[in-house]
């Protein structure tokens, strides 16, 4: 039987940076598909709002994006 303190954080979603920072026009970075606002408010972000982000970021990176 697991523990509570065994059980990760609700937070600890993984960043989406694949260490490949580069900002285009729009400040989206070309690796992970995020805004400059949204990487700068990673670190204090809820669970619910860092699957947000991946949402959304995974939206920009789509090959037919229109956002």
């Amino acid at each position: 039987m697991a523990r509570a303190g065994d059980l990760p954080a609700p937070t600890d979603v993984p960043s989406p940076c694949v260490r490949n920072c580069c900002l285009d026009d729009d400040d989206v970075c070309l690796g992970c598909g995020r805004t400059i606002q949204e990487i700068l408010a990673w670190q204090q972000a809820t669970m619910d709002e860092r699957l947000a982000i991946i949402e959304r970021a995974s939206m920009r990176k789509a090959p037919n994006r229109h956002w």
